[in-house]
């Protein structure tokens, strides 16, 4: 059912925690199967120096959260907003079709966590963005 990449990563994650005063928080979930992942970046020079992650769900939202974060590490913010669910997961070796609508929001986490970068980097942070 799963690849050994995926098997990997869920059984030894990498990156997980939360980055104490993080550059931006992304927030993704599916009320549908209720996987939730929180993934936190710290930026410099436009580069993505540390990420972390945090998920509720099953295997592979583990392995997909553990992926990405990665995936991205040490990339620049234009190169990680090229990151999708899609590549993910192929990255990963495949995801079983039933796994793909809600455990892969890694990318998704991401993507929001950039757009918080980007939106404190303007001076407009939120409450939203805190949690």
């Amino acid at each position: 059912m799963y690849s050994e990449l995926v098997m990997e990563h869920f059984s030894n994650p990498r990156n997980v925690g939360e980055i104490e005063d993080p550059d931006g928080v992304g927030v993704e979930g599916n009320p549908v199967c209720g996987d939730l992942m929180k993934i936190t970046i710290k930026v410099e020079e436009d580069v993505i120096k540390d990420i972390k992650f945090k998920t509720f769900g099953c295997g592979a939202a583990v392995a997909t959260s553990s992926m990405v974060t990665e995936m991205v590490k040490g990339k620049s913010i234009d190169e990680a907003l090229k990151i999708s669910n899609k590549t993910v997961a192929e990255a990963l070796g495949g995801l079983p079709a039933q796994k793909m609508h809600c455990s892969n929001l890694a990318a998704d986490a991401l993507h929001r966590a950039i757009e918080d970068y980007h939106k404190r980097q303007r001076g407009n942070t939120s409450a939203e963005a805190a949690t």
